[in-house]
């Protein structure tokens, strides 16, 4: 067996062991505590800005930044959904525009 499909099987079974350790560990309890709750509904934020940052920081131009800026300012008023969109669409027509 090559060494890409040993690192895929690898992957697949660590993947599969997170994912069912998760489920395990909270089977354990009749009522997610508050504090366990609000951990787990900061991971999305948590997970996505570790895949922004590293691009807004080195790689961003002003179409970049100003989709940031609007996703921003669109997340103190609005949910999630808005402000993924908002940044979405911003960044898509600057970079048609702007280049």
């Amino acid at each position: 067996m090559s060494t890409t499909a040993w690192v895929i099987l690898a992957g697949a079974v660590l993947t599969y062991l997170t994912r069912i350790g998760g489920h395990l560990a909270l089977s354990r309890f009749k009522r997610v505590p508050p504090r366990l709750e609000a951990a787990l509904d900061a991971v999305p934020a948590a997970v996505l800005t570790t895949l922004v940052a590293p691009d807004v920081l080195f790689a961003a131009g002003p179409a970049e930044w100003s989709a940031i800026v609007v996703a921003g300012l669109v997340a103190l008023k609005r949910g999630l959904l808005a402000m993924f969109i908002s940044g979405a669409v911003v960044l898509i027509v600057l970079r048609q525009f702007v280049g």
